[in-house]
């Protein structure tokens, strides 16, 4: 049996990388497949393509070919180029992209004589394919001129290139995954760079996506049917290995063994479970893919009910909500319907036929392709509902069987496997879509984001929480993109109002982090200078101090990151250049002076972070100005020291939890002179005219100013002790 480390390779978002990870069978097609490119005789250009629907493996086989072309002698590995299309947008990115990505290649290559002279060439060719002619009648003449220079260059460019490439030693095999994940104009678009240098020399290209995505996209161009287009591309195209089923449920039932590690014997039968699984489980399982969306279900939702539940009947519940939804909220929805509680304890005929009638009325609206196994499986783990289906009834003496085993059918056990359908304060879908479909009118958007930041859920976080953390599921597709200048209008005018302090997790983790990750994918789907422009026009107009500065902070973070070479993928793109930054920067400083000359600096929420951003840009003595001016009074010595407060709590084992409080005097020598403060601070502490949370403040600074008088460091941990509140 595999390991946890060895099973956990398999990711929705991580393929494999290396073949002894392989449990399905793609390895030995992936070695023999790059023999074949190896042993090419030299060619005009070759295109392979490997079909697989979405979650197949594709990615898994393509990593384990890169693998096996690595092994080979030096002198027969080809130059390998990665192109990502789905990273970029538009017909002049993916050409230029693609280019730019060949170029980048060959300078690799040890064996590429005359390098610069060809990289040159390229780069000529790519600027003159990409240019697309603007069809203004104005400029007619002009178009037509351009359209000509292009008919004479770019083959002549391209007969140079392909010189050159004759001319090389090394083949290029040129890897495109993933393609079926672009809009259908981006697919259409990425075949027309690909049929323009399909016969590169010694070039060969292999291709991976879902053919029927990439053929229906495929069905505008040129007139032809999508099929026909892409067998004029493709000259050997491969289907996926399918894997069989007995490797898809050996790797299904290694990562159950893991998740029901501890539970009790009698929760799980083993004579019940083959029973269930082969009802109707092992129809959902087809991809390898499907073993990870159901095991990463169950590895979040089972813990919390082990021990509780009949674990066989969970895995079944989980299949539904994973595969079925449709059938998952029925029966959530239906307790009596499925268990036959109270009023069909009493079973009449009259009763069995409203029973019949429920249960063929709402199985109608499962898919066809699941509607039998659907039934099979509820048949399975509810006896009594296959009764509505021509099964067996079963009397009232099962019932204590049932409760006994913790079976979904009993009516006691029936509420636990529902436990994490909606927990109070959670947003549904419903009020998902209802929330995005106010984001184009942002007054109702900002009023309804501070409704949600008033609401508290259970755990005492806010709904606005909560819907950041949804929102980030729907910013690739669901966010209309007329829409997202208006959202992040919204986030930098009130965005300091939903920086919640009760929304901070253990790792101050907090709702700026959140807004700025969801900015940032939904700016991503625009070209840089789109992005400045929207972040120029939300920032200049805005309010939100401290989301304006978080925003500008994080922005340069990545940029010296960049600079410094710490890059790792696509996640790491730079979202705005240096020059549009440095802009950026004085919109959020003229802010903060302007809120430091108006008084309304002190009241922004994370005031200690500004100030240490402020200094970067300003003198400190300014800053410090600012700071003499707001502890002038003892109502202002308050409010300043409060914002240096940070709260945190100890756990005991019995489950007691104690506060305790934070503020070490040495983050304030920056700004202001400790002896000076220290007397009003003690004044003042127990003033009736102050807040709880000021005069927590002013003690917490008292008492750790005091530690740091006696030469104790209040960060040891046996001084920790005299940071408890009395």
């Amino acid at each position: 049996m595999l390991d946890r480390e060895q099973i956990d390779y398999l990711s929705p978002d991580k393929p494999l990388e290396y073949p002894e990870q392989d449990r399905l069978g793609y390895s030995n097609f992936a070695r023999h497949l790059s023999e074949s490119i190896c042993k090419m005789a030299p060619l005009d250009g070759f295109v392979i393509s490997v079909y697989g629907s979405w979650g197949s493996g594709k990615s898994t086989l393509l990593n384990f070919l890169v693998y096996y072309l690595k092994q080979m002698p030096e002198d027969e590995q080809p130059i390998i180029m990665h192109f990502n299309p789905w990273w970029f947008s538009g017909h002049e990115d993916l050409t230029i992209s693609f280019f730019g990505q060949l170029q980048a290649e060959l300078s690799k290559g040890k064996s590429i004589t005359d390098l610069y002279k060809l990289k040159e060439t390229i780069a000529e060719f790519a600027g003159l394919v990409s240019k697309i002619p603007v069809p203004d009648p104005a400029i007619k003449s002009m178009a037509v001129t351009a359209n000509i220079l292009l008919k004479k260059s770019a083959p002549e460019l391209k007969d140079k290139i392909a010189k050159s490439l004759r001319e090389q030693k090394k083949k290029i095999l040129v890897i495109i995954d993933d393609i079926d994940r672009l809009a259908a104009d981006e697919i259409r678009q990425l075949f027309r760079v690909i049929k323009s240098v399909a016969d590169f020399p010694n070039v060969v290209y292999l291709l991976a996506f879902d053919k029927r995505v990439v053929i229906k996209a495929l069905e505008k161009t040129q007139d032809i049917p999508g099929e026909e287009y892409l067998e004029k591309i493709v000259q050997t195209p491969f289907e996926l290995p399918i894997p069989d089923k007995n490797s898809l449920r050996r790797l299904l039932f290694e990562k159950l063994d893991l998740i029901l590690t501890d539970t009790p014997e009698e929760l799980f039968d083993k004579r019940y479970w083959p029973n269930v699984y082969f009802q109707g489980i092992d129809h959902f399982i087809t991809t390898p893919r499907d073993v990870i969306r159901l095991t990463n279900t169950l590895n979040v939702t089972y813990p919390v009910v082990k021990g509780e539940v009949n674990s066989v009947d969970f895995i079944a519940i989980e299949t539904l909500r994973v595969f079925c939804p449709i059938a998952y909220h029925t029966i959530g929805e239906n307790e009596e319907e499925f268990t036959r509680h109270n009023k069909w304890n009493s079973f009449r005929d009259s009763k069995m036929e409203v029973l019949k009638k429920f249960h063929n009325s709402w199985i109608e609206t499962v898919q066809d392709k699941d509607r039998e196994s659907v039934k099979r499986l509820l048949t399975a783990i509810f006896p009594r509902v296959g009764s509505a289906w021509g099964g067996s009834n079963y009397g009232g003496d099962w019932e204590s069987t049932w409760r006994r085993q913790l079976r979904v059918c009993s009516h006691d056990a029936f509420p636990m496997y529902f436990r994490l359908n909606l927990p109070e304060g959670s947003i549904s879908y419903t009020e998902m879509k209802a929330l995005l479909a106010l984001a184009d009118d942002p007054v109702a958007f900002a009023n309804k984001l501070l409704e949600l930041a008033n609401q508290k859920r259970p755990d005492g976080t806010t709904r606005v929480r909560q819907f950041f953390e949804k929102l980030e599921d729907y910013t690739a597709e669901d966010v209309p993109e007329e829409a997202i200048p208006k959202i992040l209008k919204v986030f930098f005018d009130i965005g300091d109002e939903l920086l919640c302090p009760e929304d901070r997790d253990e790792m101050l983790f907090g709702n700026s982090i959140r807004i700025i990750r969801i900015s940032r994918q939904l700016l991503l789907r625009f070209d840089e200078n789109e992005r400045y422009n929207i972040l120029n026009k939300s920032m200049s107009e805005g309010r939100a101090i401290s989301m304006i500065v978080h925003e500008v902070s994080v922005q340069r973070q990545g940029l010296d990151k960049h600079k410094e070479g710490e890059v790792g993928s696509g996640a790491d793109e730079i979202l705005i250049n240096s020059d549009h930054l440095d802009l950026l920067e004085k919109i959020a400083l003229e802010k903060v002076v302007e809120a430091a000359q108006n008084g309304t600096l002190l009241n922004i929420p994370d005031l200690v972070y500004v100030l240490y951003w402020w200094n970067k840009f300003d003198k400190i003595e300014d800053i410090r100005h600012w700071v003499q001016e707001v502890i002038a009074d003892d109502h202002g010595l308050a409010m300043f020291l409060e914002k240096f407060l940070s709260k945190g709590y100890k756990g005991y084992s019995d489950g007691y939890t104690e506060a305790y409080y934070r503020l070490d005097p040495r983050v304030l020598e920056l700004f202001l002179d400790l002896s000076q403060i220290i007397d009003c601070a003690r004044r003042i502490a127990y003033d009736e005219g102050i807040t709880e949370n000021q005069r927590n403040a002013l003690k917490q600074f008292i008492k750790e100013y005091e530690i740091l008088e006696g030469g104790e460091d209040p960060n040891d941990s046996w001084v920790r002790s005299k940071w408890k509140m009395d």
